[in-house]
């Protein structure tokens, strides 16, 4: 909290005063001098209300269950706020303490006042990494590919080991806010390795960290015209190199970490301590058409999502869409609908003679008049027929490891 200043609270005016900035601060992001800001202030104005009890001051449980009668709403409109159906039944019934992202969450949605949710007898810190089996990491694979010290022993010093990732990710703060909720913001295989999956994470914004772009992100950059001027560069021979140099240019930081064993990985949005977007690839299917849209998907979370404060981190298996019948959280819907109609318009797509008859002079004829190269419409094409032997020629399979690197490398 360099540079910040932080009064005790010993008159009403301190108290006012002090509940004015928490309500300013609940935005702040976990990992910032403006979240720890908002932690001091929130005990600081605990220890008062222990000593000067505001007469009639609702509990934070009485608060929710009054905005609830008063919307007519029902425990399920809770979910997005609190987690889960189980936690809203453990919250409502009063096993289950309201953490800070709860608070936070119910303050933005429900708009309920944050120094009434912050009232500290009822509040908890949220941490997930606590009971993490460390052992359970994929180390040896780590290891390999360079996350981790190759040590001896790996198992006995798995702690230390993976407390150094997160570090390099950038502490504590980041790793948990990376991961919080995962469940809700999901596009993942039913076999993924929980414990592969964080360690993939955490290696993504510890390569981010360490190459992070000079400029700042600016909230409310990413819009389908942003996409539109991304989709556009996939028409150069470089274009995956041009992405990124222009998604740096703005703030957002594009790294290829190589998946791990059973986690089952296209992409993810995440977001650095500092606030800037990370966007991860896998690149498990080298494929031109496939990078072209788990970017733009990837993107679009930061767009639709991030920036909305609806998450902070969406983690990708694109295999899952073709999946008929498979529940699937609506957001996922929502990036698709971003990145498809960034690479392929629906208008043109709807009028277009090669969705009937795609021979490969119509694919690079329709490519050419998009803008966009021909493996973007080919990939089109042979996702929606379901045949993925079609037109093979023009996927360019192997050329984006070669132009981005892998394990981490920028």
């Amino acid at each position: 909290m360099s540079g910040v200043t932080i009064n005790p609270i010993r008159t009403e005016k301190d108290y006012g005063r002090a509940l004015a900035r928490i309500d300013a601060l609940m935005d702040a992001t976990p990992g910032t001098p403006e979240f720890d800001e908002l932690d001091v202030l929130a005990d600081l104005v605990e220890v008062y209300e222990s000593r000067h009890e505001p007469m009639g001051y609702p509990t934070p449980l009485a608060a929710i269950e009054f905005r609830m009668e008063q919307g007519n709403l029902r425990p399920r409109d809770l979910v997005p706020c609190i987690g889960s159906r189980a936690k809203v039944s453990e919250v409502l019934s009063g096993r289950r303490a309201i953490t800070m992202p709860m608070a936070r969450a119910l303050h933005h949605h429900l708009g309920i006042p944050a120094d009434v949710l912050l009232r500290g007898s009822e509040m908890e810190p949220d941490d997930p990494l606590a009971g993490i089996e460390w052992r359970r990491f994929p180390l040896r694979a780590m290891a390999k590919r360079g996350w981790i010290p190759a040590a001896r022993n790996l198992a006995d010093n798995a702690e230390a080991l993976m407390h150094g990732l997160i570090e390099r990710a950038g502490g504590r703060a980041v790793a948990v806010a990376a991961l919080y909720r995962k469940n809700d913001h999901m596009r993942a295989n039913a076999k993924t390795d929980p414990y592969a999956l964080k360690a993939w994470c955490w290696q993504v914004l510890a390569t981010a960290n360490q190459n992070r772009p000079r400029a700042r992100y600016t909230r409310g950059t990413v819009t389908p015209s942003f996409l539109d001027k991304v989709a556009r560069l996939s028409e150069f021979e470089d274009g995956p190199k041009r992405a990124r140099k222009l998604l740096a240019r703005h703030g957002i930081v594009l790294v290829i970490v190589e998946h791990l064993p059973k986690t089952y990985l296209d992409g993810a949005a995440l977001r650095l301590g500092d606030g800037r977007p990370v966007i991860g690839l896998t690149l498990r299917y080298d494929r031109i058409d496939n990078f072209w849209f788990c970017l733009l998907h990837e993107l679009a979370h930061v767009g639709l999502h991030m920036d909305a404060d609806e998450g902070d981190a969406f983690v990708d298996d694109q295999t899952l869409r073709s999946v008929e019948g498979r529940p699937d959280d609506p957001r996922e819907a929502q990036a698709d609908e971003w990145a498809e109609e960034a690479l392929v318009p629906r208008s043109a797509w709807d009028t277009s003679s090669v969705r009937e008859r795609a021979t490969p002079t119509a694919v690079m004829s329709f490519a050419r008049q998009l803008q966009v190269h021909p493996a973007v419409v080919a990939g089109r094409i042979r996702y929606e027929r379901k045949n993925y032997r079609l037109l093979s020629q023009f996927v360019g399979a192997g050329e984006i490891r070669q132009q981005l690197g892998h394990r981490g490398a920028r």
